[in-house]
């Protein structure tokens, strides 16, 4: 199968500090037509590399390309509007005082118009089952609901790409479920997605490929 390379990896290397690599001389191709797990140990570099792909963190050697293009030529805002990526602790994601404020927050930075802007919240608000929080302030929510309203603040930038790290964190089963559905839907509608994730279940039943690492190296690629 001919498949194309969204995100890729060139002899990356990454360190923390100049006497300590995390991730050590890793090449990657993933594509856009398959859910991607990166699976393994705690430390073993998941988070760090999940960071490096989307630019937030600068790799000491090598480099992360994006359909081609070298993510350190691009701006944080041009690879956000690429690639949406969602943080271990949901609480990074939130800016404002109400969650119904919060989904707004990025699209009032486009230009977008009151009305669209209105019913595109609307519209995640009642996917996620949030209409009831919807003046609630993010900090007050749950975890698992943190949880929802992150996933939904990134989903409101409709972007390429997702990089989900830990995304069934505070989830009960049922949650989880409906958040496995929720991204099979988005896999059908074109979006690709890498998820960094301890949890079988997720992983099992949304995964075409399995990329398990220990300390910054690849050890296993498995598709399904």
């Amino acid at each position: 199968m001919n498949r194309l390379n969204f995100i890729e990896l060139k002899e990356l290397s990454f360190g923390y500090t100049s006497n300590k690599t995390i991730i050590k001389r890793l090449n990657l191709k993933i594509s856009k037509d398959e859910v991607t797990s990166i699976v393994g140990s705690n430390g073993s570099g998941k988070t760090t590399l999940g960071k490096l792909m989307m630019g937030i963190l600068k790799p000491t050697i090598g480099g992360v390309y994006i359909l081609d293009e070298d993510v350190s030529q691009m701006s944080l805002a041009l690879v956000g509007s690429k690639i949406g990526y969602l943080f271990q602790n949901p609480e990074k994601h939130f800016f404002t005082n109400t969650l119904e404020e919060e989904l707004g927050f990025i699209l009032k930075f486009k230009d977008v118009n009151e009305l669209s802007i209105q019913q595109q919240i609307d519209e995640l608000i009642e996917i996620f089952e949030l209409n009831h929080l919807r003046k609630s302030s993010p900090l007050l929510l749950s975890q698992g609901e943190k949880q929802r309203l992150a996933i939904a603040t990134i989903l409101i930038n409709k972007p390429e790409y997702l990089i989900l790290d830990e995304p069934t964190t505070g989830l009960d089963i049922e949650r989880k479920r409906e958040l496995l559905n929720q991204l099979n839907q988005l896999r059908e509608e074109g979006i690709g997605m890498t998820v960094i994730s301890h949890d079988q279940f997720i992983i099992e039943e949304l995964s075409q490929r399995v990329i398990k690492i220990h300390r910054g190296e690849i050890i296993d690629d498995q598709r399904n």
